[in-house]
């Protein structure tokens, strides 16, 4: 049968990415707890096209991600994207894939187990000379107490639940669930699924004891995993949904290596 795509085009315009783009596919990933963890992705594919080609060949994306689908570790995502670069003769192959990341949780005094979601995200280029790019990014929700709210006020202080998200570019290799129990600490309190009203009593005063503003909790986020010393580049932001305000707080910050903060 013709190959269509692997026609010459004389328009001479290289493309930078091609591919194909909200692919959802069951997969598995490594789980500290269990070893492995079955979820769902979407998934961005891409590889450059060089100017002399008509198209890509779109079926192999999906092919070589159907073979990596049962053991998408981090280093597994990078071998997937070098396969896509090799075989569509491309200079760089890129990829993203978002999924939710399940994590069983005991409520703090019944004990009554539970389960949260955090969104996860993996995102990677392959490049010519074994250039590499990757980076892992979490989002885990938290509930903080507004520390002015608290100081003003003769009786109680608002509270609101937010997202805190971390993108780590790749060093050594690390577990999700300790990403997110780091954050979860740097919170007025964690989230739970499932919870009895003694939970709701301590939940409620230990959050009480510990007010955070988004922007302390974005820096204690930021202190924790500098200690580390693990990650050569990584960002901490965090959205707070306010309770008595039609708007969110938010707060940002990036390490860039060598101490740079911005």
């Amino acid at each position: 049968m013709p190959d269509v795509q692997s026609q010459e085009d004389n328009r001479e315009i290289p493309l930078t990415k091609v591919g194909v783009k909200g692919l959802e596919y069951p997969i598995r990933v490594l789980d500290k707890v269990k070893k492995v963890q079955h979820t769902a992705a979407r998934v961005d594919l891409f590889a450059d096209l060089p100017q002399h080609f008509k198209g890509t060949h779109m079926s192999r994306f999906v092919e070589i991600f159907h073979r990596y689908r049962e053991d998408l570790s981090m280093p597994r995502f990078l071998e997937m994207l070098t396969e896509i670069r090799r075989d569509l003769e491309a200079e760089s192959a890129f990829g993203s894939m978002e999924f939710p990341y399940f994590i069983e949780k005991n409520a703090p005094v019944s004990r009554l187990p539970g389960i949260i979601s955090c969104r996860c995200r993996y995102r990677g280029r392959v490049g010519p000379s074994a250039e590499r790019q990757f980076s892992v990014a979490v989002s885990v929700p938290v509930s903080t107490v507004c520390p002015c709210s608290r100081a003003v006020s003769d009786r109680g202080a608002h509270n609101q639940r937010g997202i805190v998200t971390v993108e780590l570019e790749l060093g050594p290799f690390f577990w999700l669930e300790d990403i997110i129990a780091l954050v979860e600490n740097s919170s007025s309190s964690p989230v739970y699924s499932l919870i009895k009203r003694e939970d709701e009593k301590y939940i409620t005063e230990h959050a009480y004891d510990n007010p955070k503003f988004v922007e302390d909790l974005v820096r204690d986020v930021y202190v924790k995993i500098r200690e580390l010393g693990q990650f050569p580049r990584f960002s901490v932001e965090a959205e707070n949904f306010e309770s008595i305000h039609n708007h969110s707080a938010y707060a940002f910050t990036e390490y860039k290596g060598g101490g740079t903060q911005t």
